[in-house]
């Protein structure tokens, strides 16, 4: 008994069992959630008014109004739907959590412009762009990949008239499609 007793105190011994025990516990764990991280969708932080990743473009641009009221921000994306069959995109305020939608569940089809006053931004400063694999995102759906923006990008430029943006817009994500480093065009 004596013996037995002190087997379990020594510390090797102890040491050896904490190890077994914790090893045991991380195989059971990590196969009662085979799937977990393939569900997870991946985040993005997009920095600069362009963004570009495998099947994603986007680019910021801003037109101004005749006041403050009446200048929006433009953000136009280009998925490939073969890749993301619907995007959504979601304003948020991180310190109070509430959420404005922005766009709705819409199919990847083209180019598709998010228009928000500039205003908004000051209550909801994240900007949340979800692109699903799904037709329509469900509510139920998680998306395969978010790209986040905290505020509008310090080098967004501004424009005064719809066709210099128009143009700037389409020269923008055309050359980040056609930079495979993911590189600042």
């Amino acid at each position: 008994m004596r013996t037995r007793l002190s087997a379990m105190l020594h510390p090797a011994s102890a040491w050896a069992r904490s190890l077994r025990m914790f090893a045991c516990f991380g195989f059971a764990f990590g196969i009662a959630i085979p799937g977990t991280a393939a569900e997870t969708p991946r985040e993005l932080h997009g920095m600069s008014d362009t963004f570009n990743a495998p099947g994603v473009a986007l680019a910021w641009g801003v037109l101004r109004g005749a006041n403050e009221a009446a200048t929006v921000v433009v953000l136009r994306v280009v998925a490939d739907p073969l890749e993301y069959r619907s995007i959504a995109a979601t304003g948020s305020d991180p310190f109070t959590q509430r959420t404005k939608a922005l766009l709705s569940a819409t199919p990847v089809a083209g180019s598709i412009d998010v228009r928000v006053p500039r205003a908004h931004f000051a209550d909801y400063p994240r900007t949340d762009l979800e692109f699903y694999d799904s037709p329509l995102a469900a509510q139920s759906l998680l998306p395969k990949l978010v790209v986040f923006y905290l505020g509008v990008p310090d080098t967004t430029p501004e424009f005064s008239s719809e066709a210099a943006l128009d143009a700037y817009l389409a020269d923008r994500l055309a050359r980040a499609r056609n930079n495979p480093g993911n590189k600042p065009p």
